[in-house]
């Protein structure tokens, strides 16, 4: 049959373009609640509105809708092309569109309406995790259909990375969201006190290790050197990079309970892997940096390839601040700062966003059947324009962070505070304007690249390739 022989690229363009969509919105309500923090009034009382109910939207956004869109549309396109097949199930992948973006419209009603948990990513309420659950498995299904039915005998790494991603996930979403339901809108944890804290640490660490890290170094190993036209530096790495990362990221968790009621063991366990985990996050990002190698004069002229590049330099550098701030001493001063935040976004919209905007880039204008993107120029300005965005934002919540750690803990001679909390909160207004500067900047940004994405739809028309025959000796 003719379906059969091309690949299904349909669910591709609908995630490679909701995740443009998405990561307008996340950023816009990021925004909104950075501008809350300078001038408090501007919710004008209204509840839905406010910085306490809009916040864990701004993350879920970013998150679960921009990164997890572009988590379904890289994966579905990677592993048809790399498995030489047509994607498992065409249902079940329409499904998971439709699905998951009836789950992202959920959290957009409830959460401001003060329907939400109190866990850290997983906001949500019974109704919702339970959608996620079910759409999550049918994700699995599709994926690892797909590799089953493969016509290559080898499975490219990014796959393992997408594969590791897809199954961590489902355990630890499920195992965090296990409550008692007491109304349609109400539930209670089934874990409590320490233990609970462990298991939702346990959850939102490895929500970064595995859907933040694990998954776009998936995107990582197929678009860098698809976009350098060269080959993974040392692929040899890449498996030990894989095997390494995904041991240690699951003991990391408690190192965001350093002084608490958590037992003293199970933090120093995990400041001790936070700090092993350097070594196999370098790997990777040292292993795509070199990929580059007989390639680097291509950055002149390519701004995807600059996203990419500059996104793994990113992920170095929060892969290497995270574990310094895992030390109990460094942690001491940092905890529940603004540094928190500045490392979080480092990441977050340095190694995430921009790896993200680098592989739709790359992505949307083959699936709308078109060579590039609509302009050029375009994408170059919004990598500008972000990386500014980035940097004032970061370098003001380092600074602001420091600060509040030193001032909080600055003594009198007779052992008494020197500085009340409301002097240390406004230290940070002018650090706070300069991050909401960075972050519009950031909008701007995503506002390019949707008005790119638009005009790229527009002058194309969806394109489903061919799948290559395969010689024997490769099934």
């Amino acid at each position: 049959m003719e379906t059969q022989a091309t690949y299904n690229y349909k669910v591709v363009r609908q995630f490679a373009f909701m995740t443009v969509v998405w990561g307008v919105v996340g950023m816009l309500v990021g925004a909104y609640i950075a501008s809350l923090l300078i001038w408090p009034d501007l919710s004008g009382g209204i509840p839905w509105l406010s910085y306490g109910r809009l916040r864990p939207l701004h993350t879920n956004a970013v998150i679960f809708a921009f990164g997890g869109s572009g988590l379904f549309a890289t994966s579905y396109y990677v592993v048809q092309r790399t498995c030489h097949v047509r994607i498992f199930s065409d249902r079940l992948a329409a499904f998971t569109f439709w699905g998951w973006q009836a789950v992202i419209l959920s959290v957009a009603i409830t959460y401001p309406l003060g329907i939400s948990y109190n866990k850290q990513y997983a906001e949500m309420e019974w109704p919702i995790a339970l959608l996620i659950a079910v759409v999550w498995v049918a994700y699995a299904i599709v994926f690892f259909g797909t590799i089953a039915k493969r016509k290559v005998k080898h499975i490219y790494v990014a796959n393992w990375f997408y594969g590791a991603f897809i199954l961590t996930i489902a355990v630890l979403h499920i195992t965090n969201h296990l409550c008692l339901p007491v109304t349609w809108t109400k539930s209670y944890p089934l874990f409590a006190g320490a233990q609970d804290a462990m298991i939702q640490w346990w959850y939102g660490h490895n929500a970064v290790g595995f859907f933040l890290t694990a998954g776009f170094l998936g995107i990582m190993y197929y678009f860098v050197p698809k976009q350098a036209e060269r080959p993974v530096y040392s692929y040899r790495l890449s498996v030990v990079h894989f095997w390494a990362l995904i041991f240690t990221y699951m003991w990391a968790g408690p190192h965001h309970l350093q002084y608490t009621a958590l037992p003293d063991w199970a933090q120093s366990l995990g400041m001790v892997f936070s700090l092993i985990l350097l070594a196999p996050s370098w790997g990777g990002m040292i292993n795509g940096m070199m990929t580059m190698s007989g390639a680097w004069t291509k950055l002149r002229d390519d701004p995807i390839l600059k996203f990419m590049i500059v996104a793994l330099s990113f992920y170095g550098m929060s892969t290497f601040e995270g574990p310094m701030m895992s030390i109990k001493t460094v942690n001491a001063l940092s905890h529940y700062t603004d540094w928190k935040i500045g490392h979080v976004h480092s990441g977050a919209l340095g190694w995430v966003g921009l790896i993200t905007m680098g592989s739709i880039y790359y992505l949307l204008p083959r699936v709308f059947g078109r060579t590039e993107m609509w302009s050029k120029k375009l994408i170059e300005l919004h990598f500008w324009i972000a990386t500014l965005g980035i940097v004032l934002y970061i370098s003001s919540l380092w600074i602001a962070g420091v600060m509040e750690g030193l001032m909080w803990r600055a003594t009198n001679p007779d052992g008494t505070l020197t500085y009340a909390f409301v002097e240390v909160t406004k230290a940070t207004r002018p650090y706070y304007m300069i991050r909401l500067a960075g972050g519009l900047l950031y909008l701007s940004g995503m506002l390019i690249m949707l008005y790119n994405s638009i005009r790229t739809v527009a002058a194309g028309q969806p394109a489903d390739a061919r799948i290559p025959a395969v010689p024997a000796a490769a099934h």
